[in-house]
């Protein structure tokens, strides 16, 4: 018996040793260039997948401390009253902002658009008066 490497019955060379140099490889698929397969689904489709992909948002959390206030504060947002926050956010995002306010009738949310993330709530009530500082910018619903 031998000390050196296996020999593996069937294959011309080791695993890892195909010949082809790491500058002779095909480039990988990055997603600015379209591959055939992406060029015939939108030919049979008729359209771009690309805008049922940006609809499909991930849903908007809640942070401890905004799901405390909105308890404490007794805000109550409806399913869609969150769509329209949502919408809001998605807004926010096509602008680029970071930390935006969001107004509702009812109530004022801080959220961190990057993370989809509410990070606090104010009601009406205390709306008044207060001083929104670290926001990019506001959207009103």
């Amino acid at each position: 018996m031998s000390s050196g490497p296996f020999l593996y019955p069937n294959v011309t060379s080791l695993p890892g040793q195909s010949g082809i140099g790491q500058s002779d490889r095909l480039p990988r698929k990055n997603d600015a260039v379209k591959g055939e397969f992406d060029r015939v689904l939108e030919n049979t489709l008729g359209t771009s997948a690309q805008p049922e992909l940006d609809q499909m948002r991930a849903p908007l959390k809640f942070s401890a401390h905004a799901t405390q206030r909105l308890r404490e504060r007794n805000i109550k947002l409806d399913p869609a009253m969150m769509a329209k926050v949502s919408n809001a956010v998605d807004k926010a995002d096509a602008k680029g902002l970071g930390d935006t306010l969001v107004l509702t009738p009812d109530a004022a949310l801080i959220v961190s658009v990057k993370n989809r993330t509410v990070i606090t709530a104010l009601d009406k009530n205390s709306m008044s008066g207060n001083v929104f500082t670290n926001i990019d910018g506001a959207v009103i619903v």
